[in-house]
């Protein structure tokens, strides 16, 4: 992302009459905001929600500002309604503009990202209640009836549904009394958000992480800042970010927090009540759609003085945002692919200069892209080098599977099998950390060779034994596991190859019986909820072994875990990801920060690479001798942050059109000076949920205007009906 590009200036406000022409933006990837007439007897403003006309439907739009067309006012088309919500902030409409103009993008496809969920532009209808009424008349008296009105008879309101409870009542009972005039129906107050208290004592922080707090607490209110917390796991940094949301808080102000994992915000919400008295407000796409909208209004309205959520969070409508946290900034998970492609820590960054606030990143781990950017000054940096206590970090020790081989058909190496019976013997916990879901990620025919693939995607099928399925990770195509090969017909051929977690745990189980065991992945952890069974259960030590992905190597805090075993280290370091090994590094640094947390803890990495840079500053603790190779490696391939990066992907149905309309668009490309195109060539995903990919990369300088050297360049480019193209402007993933 390029800093310092975003526009400090505020937009004028003005209004507009009935007759007036407006530009109206709705949420739909159109090329712009359409023009229409203010309606009658209403003043619109910029930022109104209204519902207008398109074609033969009714459509939610923000108003935009002045209509700049010239077609004569007799054709047009007039707003139907002002809605009654809250106007889209003007900061949020910048915001909104700079994320299309960044990301080449129609702003309507922008806009779409923060009308989320219609339904909020008009109030929740409220609870209706009952009460007795002022002047009731006299009704031939029963038990039932006498019991109601005992209840009433102070005044209160109650809701129909206890009141029959209480009661021991129908509700035809209560219907007829509201019939006879014996009973009036009033609507309930809606529940005022929990107090979230930010004079409660937080706890005691040492003293590099008060010093930490200070830092972060004199950067709220006082205009845009960056800081990095840049602490090891277990060091405290999330109490230390507390403070600065306590500051926050205490000036008014809203905070956001964005987390890279639903999994991961039940501990932390944990945390957070206990530090403030009550719970934010949850953005997430789990969440009930019911729910959701009540935090839209609520954001929307003011009412939500917290915000913890993913990454669409950062599109709510705050009206008085100030203060955004990202937590586990370095995160691939803050990186949306489909749709709008962008980097929800780079759009933190550029809400939190459009709108003069503070944000802050935090990591064990950051990204090459945060250090190169504190370095130059662009960021603060506050560091937390040790955990409280003065606790030391687990040791990691290296398994080199050359010399210690694991039983045939096995993956547990004998030193990993030592420690996991050492460690459960003396009544603590250890973790297996295998970044492969399921039971093996490919299925083969040991008669033919036919290894079974997805019919819509260039991917194997990985079995998941626990559901009896064979499923893609791409597309979500799931079939059962056939009973004989489907290219040969051979039956009993058909042979798992290499381990997924399902897996290793059955392994595990077959080496420690008695263990109890528990897998922990995306499959197994389907929401918040299932989240927090698990970690109660790891909490109360009714879990030994936790068996997990990536959804478990960063955030938890697990005080008896004091053993994590890394299965496959190497997995990850191929592929031509120009992240990979700055990936991995920070998977395996956070994934071994699991343990050790109160006791001393051990880190073993299962490798045939040993020699391998990534391991070997693992193994010494040097993050900064890592950093700084892979510091070099990108400065001199011109690679970000050091250059810039685009990713055209040209697909469609037909291979032909794609491979056609690909070719097209790579001889349309304009010349300039320092820029590189590779390709058209197949993507790694050449065939993903049916559509065949051909894929384009840019290589830019870092000061060359790369948003607008695609813009221009498609502008130009030959359209072609049959294909699409997508644009990633900084890929984060080269799939």
């Amino acid at each position: 992302m390029e800093n310092g590009s975003v526009p400090a200036r505020a937009r004028p406000e003005r209004t507009f009459a009935a007759g007036e022409r407006v530009a109206v933006l709705l949420p739909l990837p159109l090329a712009g905001a359409y023009d229409y007439l203010a309606p009658l007897e209403t003043t619109l403003a910029a930022g109104d929600f209204v519902e207008v006309p398109l074609g033969n439907r009714t459509l939610p739009g923000v108003v935009w500002g002045a209509g700049a067309g010239d077609l004569a006012p007799t054709r047009m088309k007039s707003v139907r309604r002002l809605l009654p919500a809250p106007p889209l902030p003007d900061v949020s409409r910048r915001f909104v503009d700079w994320v299309a103009d960044y990301t080449v993008q129609p702003p309507g496809a922008v806009l779409r990202m923060a009308m989320s969920v219609p339904d909020a532009l008009v109030p929740e209808r409220p609870a209706r209640g009952l009460r007795l009424a002022s002047d009731p008349p006299v009704l031939k008296p029963s038990e039932a009836r006498s019991r109601v009105l005992a209840l009433l008879a102070d005044g209160a309101v109650w809701s129909s549904a206890d009141l029959a409870r209480e009661a021991a009542c129908s509700q035809a009972v209560l219907r007829a009394l509201v019939t006879a005039g014996v009973l009036q129906a009033v609507d309930l107050p809606a529940p005022a958000p929990p107090a979230i208290d930010w004079r409660r004592p937080g706890m005691t922080l040492a003293p590099g992480q008060g010093d930490a707090a200070d830092a972060l607490r004199a950067a709220v209110g006082r205009g845009y800042s960056v800081n990095l917390l840049d602490g090891v796991p277990g060091s405290g940094k999330t109490e230390v970010y507390f403070e600065a949301i306590a500051e926050a808080l205490e000036r008014g102000l809203q905070v956001l927090v964005l987390l890279p994992e639903i999994a991961l915000g039940t501990q932390w919400r944990t945390r957070f009540t206990a530090r403030f008295g009550a719970a934010p407000r949850e953005w997430h796409s789990e969440l009930p759609r019911t729910e959701r909208r009540r935090t839209w209004r609520l954001v929307a309205e003011g009412a939500a003085d917290v915000v913890v959520g993913a990454r669409s969070a950062l599109f709510l409508p705050f009206p008085r945002l100030g203060l955004i946290v990202v937590d586990e900034e370095h995160d691939a998970s803050f990186k949306q692919e489909d749709g709008v492609a962008y980097h929800a820590r780079d759009m933190a960054v550029v809400r939190a200069r459009l709108g003069r606030i503070a944000c802050v990143l935090v990591s064990a781990t950051p990204s090459l892209e945060t250090v190169v950017n504190v370095r130059a000054g662009r960021y603060a940096a506050a560091v937390l080098p040790e955990r409280p206590g003065g606790r030391p970090p687990p040791a990691v020790e290296v398994v080199d599977l050359c010399r210690e081989r694991p039983p045939k058909g096995a993956f547990v190496s004998p030193p990993l099998r030592r420690a996991l019976e050492e460690t459960l013997a003396a009544g603590h916990q250890a973790l297996l950390f295998l970044n492969r879901r399921g039971y093996a990620p490919l299925t083969l025919c040991r008669a033919c060779g036919h290894r079974l693939r997805c019919p819509a995607c260039t991917a194997w099928l990985v079995e998941h034994r626990l559901f009896g399925r064979l499923q893609c990770h791409h597309c979500g195509f799931n079939t059962r596991l056939p009973t004989a090969c489907p290219a040969c017909a051979a039956t009993e051929s058909l042979a798992p190859c290499g381990p997924g977690v399902e897996r290793l745990a059955e392994e595990t189980a077959a080496l420690l019986p008695d263990a109890r065991t528990v897998l922990a992945t995306s499959d197994t952890l389907t929401g918040p909820a299932a989240a927090a069974e698990l970690i109660g259960r790891i909490e109360r030590h009714e879990v030994d072994l936790i068996i997990g992905t990536q959804i478990v190597a960063k955030g938890y805090h697990f005080p008896l875990l004091t053993l994590v075993g890394v299965i496959d280290a190497d997995l990850g370091l191929s592929g031509g990801d120009l992240r990979a090994a700055e990936r991995t590094f920070q998977l395996l640094y956070q994934v071994g920060g699991r343990a050790g947390r109160e006791a001393p803890g051990r880190v073993l990495l299962q490798t045939t690479w040993p020699r391998q840079p990534v391991i070997e500053a693992l193994a010494a603790g040097d993050r900064a001798r890592f950093l700084a190779a892979e510091e070099a490696d990108r400065r001199t391939g011109g690679m970000p942050p050091f250059g810039r990066l685009a990713a055209l992907i040209v697909s469609g149905r037909d291979e032909v059109a794609v491979d056609a309309a690909a070719f097209a668009l790579a001889r349309s490309a304009p010349v300039a000076d320092g820029v590189r195109i590779l390709g058209p060539a197949p993507a790694p995903l050449a065939l993903l949920r049916g559509r065949h990919r051909r894929r384009l990369l840019v290589i830019t300088p870092r000061a060359c205007p790369l948003s607008a050297f695609v813009r221009d360049w498609l502008a130009v480019a030959p359209a072609g009906s049959a294909v699409r193209v997508q644009v990633d402007i900084d890929p984060q993933s080269f799939l």
